[in-house]
């Protein structure tokens, strides 16, 4: 689906992002957008943020600006590396493998983004500090199996790869690591940003 035109300021600001994005692996905050398109306000950094998830280019949860993430180009250029998450682990070795892996399937899921990986939480998964964890956005949470992982956002706490469960109004949130305790708390305070499609580990 194509997405839809962008005006000479929202361009503007989406290309810095990219760029921004691309040489600091993580979002820049308000006041950097702020300086960089040479604007004395947040209003108007936040009008085009509101209008670039309007029309597809961007996530964004509105007063957090370290959520945000690219979506435009991201069947473009490659998958862009967003940010990281708590979490962490460790993966088999492997004998060589006489096929070759079509990643372009995996590749041309809408709105494929990516994590970086810091910390020792989901060992047991597999997933080791220094990994990339690809994700798509979760479009309907009710198709969400329970035990998915997933990157999500805890108001006032910041992002995390965790087991996803759902009880109730409650969420619990559990690391692949018997060294982390389960977090539990009201849905509400939960936001999932994706759920995890693969693991990539540069060696």
């Amino acid at each position: 689906m194509a997405l839809e035109a962008l005006t000479t300021a929202q361009q503007e600001l989406y290309e810095w992002l990219s760029g921004f994005i691309q040489e600091h692996r993580h979002s820049p905050s308000i006041r950097q957008m702020m300086e960089a398109m040479g604007l004395r306000s947040p209003a108007p950094v936040q009008s085009r943020l509101r209008h670039l998830q309007q029309k597809g280019w961007i996530t964004w949860q509105e007063g957090q600006a370290r959520t945000l993430q690219l979506l435009g180009e991201a069947s473009r250029a490659g998958i862009p590396v967003l940010g990281s998450v708590a979490a962490g682990g460790l993966i088999e070795s492997f004998d060589d493998v006489q096929e070759h892996l079509d990643l372009q399937p995996l590749l041309e899921r809408q709105g494929l983004f990516a994590l970086t990986v810091n910390g020792d939480s989901m060992e047991d998964a597999h997933i080791a500090d220094g990994d990339v964890v690809l994700m798509e956005p979760i479009n309907d949470l009710q198709r969400l199996k329970p035990g998915s992982i997933v990157s999500a956002l805890v108001a006032g706490s910041g992002t995390t790869l965790k087991h996803f469960h759902r009880e109730g109004n409650q969420v619990r949130l559990e690391a692949a690591n018997p060294r982390y305790k389960p977090i539990t708390l009201p849905a509400e305070q939960v936001t999932l940003q994706g759920k995890l499609v693969a693991v990539w580990r540069q060696v």
